[in-house]
Protein backbone atom coordinates (compact mmCIF):
# COMPACT_ATOMS: atom_id res chain seq x y z
CA UNK A 1 0.00 0.00 0.00
CA UNK A 2 2.98 2.29 0.63
CA UNK A 3 4.11 1.68 -2.95
CA UNK A 4 0.65 2.41 -4.38
CA UNK A 5 0.39 5.62 -2.36
CA UNK A 6 3.99 6.40 -3.31
CA UNK A 7 2.96 6.76 -6.95
CA UNK A 8 0.75 9.70 -5.98
CA UNK A 9 3.40 11.27 -3.74
CA UNK A 10 6.17 10.97 -6.35
CA UNK A 11 3.90 12.13 -9.15
CA UNK A 12 2.84 15.24 -7.28
CA UNK A 13 6.43 16.04 -6.21
CA UNK A 14 7.63 15.81 -9.80
CA UNK A 15 4.79 17.72 -11.43
CA UNK A 16 3.72 20.41 -8.96
CA UNK A 17 6.77 22.62 -9.56
CA UNK A 18 7.48 21.68 -13.16
CA UNK A 19 10.49 19.44 -12.47
CA UNK A 20 9.33 17.44 -15.49
CA UNK A 21 6.47 17.67 -17.95
CA UNK A 22 3.58 15.16 -17.61
CA UNK A 23 4.28 13.40 -20.92
CA UNK A 24 7.96 12.77 -20.10
CA UNK A 25 7.04 11.63 -16.59
CA UNK A 26 4.54 9.16 -18.06
CA UNK A 27 6.98 7.77 -20.62
CA UNK A 28 9.84 7.32 -18.13
CA UNK A 29 7.49 5.75 -15.59
CA UNK A 30 6.09 3.23 -18.09
CA UNK A 31 9.47 2.27 -19.55
CA UNK A 32 11.31 1.96 -16.24
CA UNK A 33 8.48 -0.15 -14.81
CA UNK A 34 8.66 -2.49 -17.81
CA UNK A 35 12.44 -2.89 -17.41
CA UNK A 36 12.16 -3.55 -13.66
CA UNK A 37 9.33 -6.07 -14.06
CA UNK A 38 11.20 -8.01 -16.74
CA UNK A 39 14.34 -7.98 -14.60
CA UNK A 40 12.42 -9.39 -11.61
CA UNK A 41 10.83 -12.06 -13.80
CA UNK A 42 14.19 -12.98 -15.36
CA UNK A 43 15.72 -13.43 -11.90
CA UNK A 44 12.89 -15.57 -10.53
CA UNK A 45 11.31 -17.31 -13.55
CA UNK A 46 13.44 -16.93 -16.69
CA UNK A 47 10.99 -19.09 -18.70
CA UNK A 48 8.34 -16.37 -18.28
CA UNK A 49 10.37 -13.70 -20.08
CA UNK A 50 8.28 -13.56 -23.25
CA UNK A 51 6.75 -10.66 -25.15
CA UNK A 52 3.46 -12.48 -25.76
CA UNK A 53 2.10 -11.87 -22.26
CA UNK A 54 -0.56 -9.25 -21.64
CA UNK A 55 -3.06 -7.83 -24.13
CA UNK A 56 -3.32 -4.73 -26.27
CA UNK A 57 -6.62 -3.58 -24.78
CA UNK A 58 -5.12 -3.76 -21.28
CA UNK A 59 -2.02 -1.92 -22.50
CA UNK A 60 -4.21 0.89 -23.88
CA UNK A 61 -5.97 1.23 -20.51
CA UNK A 62 -2.61 1.18 -18.69
CA UNK A 63 -1.29 3.93 -20.96
CA UNK A 64 -4.45 6.01 -20.52
CA UNK A 65 -4.27 5.56 -16.74
CA UNK A 66 -0.63 6.70 -16.49
CA UNK A 67 -0.92 9.68 -18.86
CA UNK A 68 -4.13 11.13 -17.39
CA UNK A 69 -2.74 10.48 -13.89
CA UNK A 70 0.33 12.56 -14.73
CA UNK A 71 -1.56 15.47 -16.27
CA UNK A 72 -4.09 15.47 -13.41
CA UNK A 73 -1.36 15.86 -10.77
CA UNK A 74 -0.24 19.15 -12.28
CA UNK A 75 -3.21 20.74 -10.53
CA UNK A 76 -4.30 18.35 -7.76
CA UNK A 77 -3.00 17.91 -4.22
CA UNK A 78 -1.63 14.45 -3.41
CA UNK A 79 -4.45 13.28 -1.14
CA UNK A 80 -7.21 14.73 -3.31
CA UNK A 81 -5.83 13.06 -6.42
CA UNK A 82 -5.44 9.70 -4.66
CA UNK A 83 -9.00 9.85 -3.34
CA UNK A 84 -10.46 10.65 -6.78
CA UNK A 85 -8.36 7.88 -8.32
CA UNK A 86 -9.22 5.28 -5.69
CA UNK A 87 -12.91 6.18 -5.62
CA UNK A 88 -13.32 6.05 -9.39
CA UNK A 89 -11.38 2.76 -9.62
CA UNK A 90 -13.61 1.07 -7.07
CA UNK A 91 -16.82 2.53 -8.50
CA UNK A 92 -15.79 1.39 -12.00
CA UNK A 93 -15.12 -2.15 -10.78
CA UNK A 94 -18.44 -2.25 -8.92
CA UNK A 95 -20.22 -0.85 -11.98
CA UNK A 96 -18.58 -3.47 -14.21
CA UNK A 97 -19.83 -6.14 -11.82
CA UNK A 98 -23.37 -4.77 -12.11
CA UNK A 99 -23.05 -4.59 -15.92
CA UNK A 100 -22.18 -8.30 -15.86
CA UNK A 101 -25.59 -8.98 -14.35
CA UNK A 102 -24.80 -8.99 -10.63
CA UNK A 103 -27.39 -6.94 -8.77
CA UNK A 104 -26.57 -4.74 -5.80
CA UNK A 105 -28.50 -5.11 -2.56
CA UNK A 106 -30.08 -2.05 -0.95
CA UNK A 107 -27.15 -1.70 1.45
CA UNK A 108 -24.68 -1.93 -1.43
CA UNK A 109 -26.62 0.74 -3.33
CA UNK A 110 -26.44 3.01 -0.29
CA UNK A 111 -22.68 2.40 -0.08
CA UNK A 112 -22.23 3.22 -3.75
CA UNK A 113 -24.28 6.41 -3.35
CA UNK A 114 -22.10 7.46 -0.41
CA UNK A 115 -18.96 6.85 -2.47
CA UNK A 116 -20.32 9.00 -5.31
CA UNK A 117 -21.31 11.69 -2.81
CA UNK A 118 -17.78 11.79 -1.42
CA UNK A 119 -16.32 12.56 -4.84
CA UNK A 120 -18.94 15.26 -5.42
CA UNK A 121 -18.05 16.88 -2.08
CA UNK A 122 -14.63 17.63 -3.56
CA UNK A 123 -16.30 19.78 -6.22
CA UNK A 124 -18.18 21.95 -3.73
CA UNK A 125 -17.07 25.60 -3.78
CA UNK A 126 -14.32 26.33 -1.28
CA UNK A 127 -10.69 27.27 -0.92
CA UNK A 128 -9.63 23.64 -1.44
CA UNK A 129 -11.81 22.92 -4.46
CA UNK A 130 -9.68 21.09 -7.07
CA UNK A 131 -9.60 22.25 -10.68
CA UNK A 132 -12.37 20.66 -12.70
CA UNK A 133 -9.91 19.61 -15.41
CA UNK A 134 -7.68 17.90 -12.84
CA UNK A 135 -10.72 16.18 -11.33
CA UNK A 136 -11.90 15.00 -14.76
CA UNK A 137 -8.47 13.71 -15.79
CA UNK A 138 -8.03 11.75 -12.56
CA UNK A 139 -11.56 10.40 -12.94
CA UNK A 140 -10.64 9.10 -16.41
CA UNK A 141 -7.43 7.67 -14.95
CA UNK A 142 -9.42 5.79 -12.31
CA UNK A 143 -11.89 4.40 -14.85
CA UNK A 144 -8.99 3.23 -17.03
CA UNK A 145 -7.26 1.50 -14.09
CA UNK A 146 -10.57 -0.01 -12.99
CA UNK A 147 -11.11 -1.56 -16.44
CA UNK A 148 -7.47 -2.69 -16.52
CA UNK A 149 -8.01 -4.41 -13.17
CA UNK A 150 -11.23 -6.24 -14.07
CA UNK A 151 -9.83 -7.35 -17.44
CA UNK A 152 -6.77 -8.74 -15.71
CA UNK A 153 -8.74 -10.58 -13.05
CA UNK A 154 -8.07 -14.30 -13.16
CA UNK A 155 -4.73 -13.99 -14.94
CA UNK A 156 -2.64 -17.12 -14.46
CA UNK A 157 0.60 -15.13 -14.78
CA UNK A 158 -0.29 -11.70 -13.35
CA UNK A 159 3.28 -10.40 -13.04
CA UNK A 160 4.25 -11.56 -16.53
CA UNK A 161 1.03 -10.13 -17.98
CA UNK A 162 1.68 -6.82 -16.21
CA UNK A 163 5.20 -6.69 -17.63
CA UNK A 164 3.83 -7.49 -21.09
CA UNK A 165 1.23 -4.75 -20.81
CA UNK A 166 3.87 -2.20 -19.82
CA UNK A 167 6.05 -3.25 -22.75
CA UNK A 168 3.12 -2.94 -25.16
CA UNK A 169 2.84 0.74 -24.28
CA UNK A 170 6.18 1.43 -26.03
CA UNK A 171 4.63 2.40 -29.41
CA UNK A 172 2.08 4.57 -27.61
CA UNK A 173 4.88 6.31 -25.72
CA UNK A 174 6.74 6.85 -29.00
CA UNK A 175 3.65 8.46 -30.53
CA UNK A 176 3.14 10.64 -27.46
CA UNK A 177 6.75 11.81 -27.57
CA UNK A 178 6.40 12.80 -31.23
CA UNK A 179 3.14 14.68 -30.67
CA UNK A 180 4.49 16.60 -27.67
CA UNK A 181 8.08 17.00 -28.85
CA UNK A 182 8.04 20.78 -28.44
CA UNK A 183 6.63 20.67 -24.90
CA UNK A 184 9.45 18.85 -23.12
CA UNK A 185 10.60 20.22 -19.76
CA UNK A 186 12.99 17.83 -18.04
CA UNK A 187 15.30 18.25 -15.05
CA UNK A 188 17.46 15.69 -13.26
CA UNK A 189 15.13 15.79 -10.25
CA UNK A 190 12.11 15.11 -12.45
CA UNK A 191 13.81 12.16 -14.13
CA UNK A 192 14.82 10.64 -10.77
CA UNK A 193 11.26 10.94 -9.46
CA UNK A 194 9.82 9.40 -12.64
CA UNK A 195 12.32 6.53 -12.45
CA UNK A 196 11.42 5.94 -8.80
CA UNK A 197 7.72 5.96 -9.65
CA UNK A 198 8.25 3.49 -12.49
CA UNK A 199 10.92 1.11 -11.24
CA UNK A 200 10.17 1.17 -7.50
CA UNK A 201 6.58 2.09 -6.64
CA UNK A 202 5.19 0.60 -9.86
CA UNK A 203 7.58 -2.22 -10.80
CA UNK A 204 8.70 -3.47 -7.37
CA UNK A 205 5.37 -2.43 -5.83
CA UNK A 206 3.34 -4.59 -8.21
CA UNK A 207 5.78 -7.50 -7.74
CA UNK A 208 5.30 -7.36 -3.96
CA UNK A 209 1.52 -7.05 -4.33
CA UNK A 210 1.25 -10.12 -6.57
CA UNK A 211 3.55 -12.06 -4.22
CA UNK A 212 1.38 -11.46 -1.14
CA UNK A 213 -1.99 -11.53 -2.91
CA UNK A 214 -2.39 -15.35 -2.78
CA UNK A 215 -2.14 -15.18 1.03
CA UNK A 216 -4.96 -12.61 1.29
CA UNK A 217 -8.68 -13.18 1.01
CA UNK A 218 -10.46 -11.11 -1.66
CA UNK A 219 -12.03 -9.00 1.08
CA UNK A 220 -8.74 -8.36 2.90
CA UNK A 221 -7.08 -7.42 -0.38
CA UNK A 222 -9.88 -4.99 -1.23
CA UNK A 223 -10.21 -3.45 2.23
CA UNK A 224 -6.43 -3.02 2.57
CA UNK A 225 -6.54 -0.67 -0.40
CA UNK A 226 -8.77 1.69 1.57
CA UNK A 227 -5.58 2.87 3.26
CA UNK A 228 -3.99 4.13 0.02
CA UNK A 229 -5.63 7.60 -0.16
CA UNK A 230 -4.95 8.12 3.55
CA UNK A 231 -1.26 7.21 3.20
CA UNK A 232 -1.01 9.41 0.11
CA UNK A 233 -2.56 12.36 1.95
CA UNK A 234 -0.06 11.93 4.80
CA UNK A 235 2.73 11.77 2.23
CA UNK A 236 1.48 15.04 0.76
CA UNK A 237 1.63 16.63 4.21
CA UNK A 238 5.17 15.36 4.83
CA UNK A 239 6.78 15.97 1.45
CA UNK A 240 4.72 18.70 -0.24
CA UNK A 241 3.61 20.75 2.79
CA UNK A 242 -0.04 20.13 1.92
CA UNK A 243 -2.92 20.32 4.38
CA UNK A 244 -5.67 17.81 5.18
CA UNK A 245 -8.76 20.02 4.99
CA UNK A 246 -12.23 19.43 6.40
CA UNK A 247 -13.51 19.11 2.84
CA UNK A 248 -10.98 16.37 2.00
CA UNK A 249 -11.65 14.62 5.33
CA UNK A 250 -15.42 14.57 4.71
CA UNK A 251 -14.97 13.42 1.11
CA UNK A 252 -12.63 10.63 2.26
CA UNK A 253 -15.05 9.54 4.96
CA UNK A 254 -17.94 9.28 2.50
CA UNK A 255 -16.00 7.68 -0.35
CA UNK A 256 -13.95 5.19 1.66
CA UNK A 257 -16.87 4.41 3.95
CA UNK A 258 -19.20 3.82 1.02
CA UNK A 259 -16.76 1.53 -0.76
CA UNK A 260 -16.09 -0.36 2.47
CA UNK A 261 -19.83 -0.98 2.91
CA UNK A 262 -20.07 -2.45 -0.59
CA UNK A 263 -16.98 -4.64 -0.13
CA UNK A 264 -17.99 -6.02 3.26
CA UNK A 265 -21.59 -6.62 2.24
CA UNK A 266 -20.53 -8.26 -1.01
CA UNK A 267 -18.43 -10.81 0.84
CA UNK A 268 -20.96 -11.30 3.63
CA UNK A 269 -18.78 -10.00 6.45
CA UNK A 270 -20.90 -8.45 9.16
Amino acid sequence: MLAFAGNSVLGRLALENGAIDPASFSIIRLMSAAVMLYFLIAVNKPSNVRLAYGSWRSAVMLFLYVVTFSYAYVGLDTGTGALILFGSVQITMIGFNVFQGNKLSLIEQVGLLLAFSGLLVLLLPGSTQPSFLGFLLMLISGVAWGLYSVWGKGSLQPLADTAGNFLKTVPMCALLSLVLLSHYAISAEGVYLALASGALTSGVGYAIWYAVLPALSITKAAVSQLSVPIIAALGGVMFSAEHVTVQLFLASLLTLGGVCIVILKKHDIQ
